[in-house]
């Protein structure tokens, strides 16, 4: 049996539902991103900004 083949999705059914969950992923990643990194109570924002300096991601 090959290896690569039985690892890959076998349908297209498989390769939606992964995309699907991709999206839906990213999509509450960037929501919790924006609304923390940006909104106006210093104590959110103080934690994002934190939180953006330990993984080493520039923000200003």
């Amino acid at each position: 049996m090959n290896r690569i083949a039985a690892v890959l999705p076998t349908t297209a059914a498989a390769f939606n539902d992964r995309l699907w969950r991709a999206g839906v992923l990213a999509l509450v990643g960037g929501v919790l991103v924006f609304l923390v990194g940006f909104s106006h109570p210093m104590t959110l924002h103080n934690a994002a900004h934190d939180a953006r300096h330990s993984f080493a991601t520039p923000c200003h």
